[in-house]
């Protein structure tokens, strides 16, 4: 039972934009922290974004400026709009979760979640 569900992938070309959104369903002991990550094959799954329940963020450096986390429709949503895309960019792009409540008072986007999506695929063409 899927308890995040991605959305919004797709192929676009470099420069242009992105808006992935992440479902929440059922039951979550917490949504304190919410992160975006990203894998290519043969790569270790890369954290991206962070974001905790009053809306800080945190970004890895690759992403900083040109992505923005958010929570839009309150703590059972995740959303992530990806601007200026690069060719790099390419990945399969999950959705993650802290749902055990590991973190309380810090969420970081390099942090060890325990709920994840099945992932969408993000594809930049040149």
């Amino acid at each position: 039972q899927d308890q995040l569900q991605e959305s919004g992938g797709g192929s676009v070309q470099a420069g242009g934009s992105l808006r992935l959104s992440c479902a929440v369903s059922g039951f979550m002991f917490s949504t304190y922290c919410m992160a975006w990550f990203r894998q290519v094959p043969g790569k270790e799954r890369e954290g991206i974004a962070a974001i905790d329940s009053a809306g800080r963020a945190s970004y890895a450096d690759d992403v900083k400026g040109r992505f923005t986390i958010s929570r839009p429709n309150g703590p059972m949503s995740l959303s992530l709009q990806m601007n200026d895309l690069k060719v790099e960019d390419t990945a399969t792009y999950y959705c993650a979760a802290d749902e055990e409540g590991v973190y309380t008072s810090h969420c970081p986007y390099s942090g060890q979640f325990n709920a994840w999506g099945k992932g969408t695929q993000v594809t930049v063409s040149s």
